[in-house]
């Protein structure tokens, strides 16, 4: 694609150049310290972000909290949730999160948002940066730790309400889990931007199971997109949060008008450099510290597969072993027979 314009400041005016950023941070010690300490490929990036020449991708932690905050702008959310769920909801309120989730579920989770929709349902919106082999596992644990913290908050509403409990009045959760880097097993989908698992009988019966859980493989819809451009309001979504091409950027705009105040929000903090910048260091950290994570998670992989390796050829030689022995021990005897 040929790019119409340079920059987004065709769209948001507001928008300032490089020179004008560079001068800015260049007048505050404390802001200067911050951009020395980030790599000249980050550097870029963060100044093609902020003037525009660049969008963000809006799977970034602070930017996705920012932009699709539940309190502020629910019905942004709603839409959003509107959409994947094939049905109108209303985002009611955001919920606490959670101290008492399982393991090191902050590992390779990057935006984690719980919110209670209109009708009770609990939804979980998470997104996961790096592919992991192990997203059925991990998906199961979001799972029944989301459950279970529904269960208890309709166990608490009936008690406080002096009303019987009853599991029907259990509202269903779901699971909504972006992934920027799918594992290699949705590579074999390379025409399916959504997986939805929920419990199903292999005789037929129908009971309403409560779990549901979402998988959207965001790298894959942008090889699509290249191909098949904007479709639907879920491209369209899929393009707001992992799309930083400006000219995917401004044929969204024109055709989806609805998303235009969201990328202002985005450009109106950017006039705060030091908060940007904040924003920016902070999604800059959480990268590092969860590829770290995901390479000892590796390493360890190959480890065990190389332990798994040596156990079965030690095994297989202890096998030997015997074999061997058992031949001598049978040559011995018939050597025995012969000698009587």
């Amino acid at each position: 694609m040929q790019s119409k314009y340079q920059s987004l400041k065709h769209y948001f005016p507001v928008i300032r150049t490089r020179e004008e950023i560079l001068m800015e941070i260049r007048k505050s010690p404390k802001l200067s310290t911050i951009f020395d300490s980030w790599t000249t490929e980050n550097q870029d990036l963060f100044l093609d972000i902020c003037t525009g020449s660049k969008g963000v991708k809006m799977l970034y932690d602070s930017y996705f909290k920012e932009i699709l905050n539940p309190e502020t702008k629910p019905e942004r959310l709603s839409w959003l949730l509107s959409v994947i769920l094939s049905q109108k909801v209303t985002v009611k309120h955001q919920l606490t999160n959670d101290n008492n989730r399982l393991g090191d579920e902050a590992s390779l989770v990057i935006t984690d948002i719980v919110v209670e929709l209109e009708d009770g349902t609990i939804a979980n919106i998470e997104v996961q940066k790096i592919g992991y082999k192990f997203a059925g596992e991990r998906a199961s644990c979001y799972m029944a730790d989301l459950l279970m913290r529904q269960y208890k908050r309709i166990k608490t509403k009936c008690k406080d309400s002096s009303k019987k409990f009853n599991y029907k009045d259990v509202p269903p959760v779901y699971t909504i889990i972006f992934m920027e880097s799918s594992p290699s097993d949705f590579k074999n989908y390379p025409n399916v931007l959504m997986h939805t698992f929920r419990h199903r009988s292999d005789s037929g019966l129908e009971l309403k199971m409560l779990e549901n859980c979402i998988f959207i493989p965001i790298d894959i819809f942008r090889d699509r997109l290249h191909n098949e451009g904007i479709k639907d309001d879920f491209d369209a979504w899929l393009t707001f949060l992992g799309c930083d091409d400006i000219e995917y950027i401004s044929t969204l705009i024109e055709k989806y008008p609805d998303f235009k105040p969201m990328y202002q929000d985005l450009y109106d903090i950017c006039l705060n450099v030091e908060e940007v910048m904040q924003m920016f260091s902070k999604e800059l950290q959480e990268l590092d510290h969860n590829t770290v994570i995901y390479m000892i998670d590796e390493l360890q992989d190959q480890l065990d597969e190389a332990n798994a390796t040596i156990s079965e050829k030690e095994a297989a030689i202890s096998m030997k072993d015997a074999t061997i022995a058992d031949l001598q021990l049978k040559i011995k005897e018939l050597e025995s027979r012969l000698s009587k």
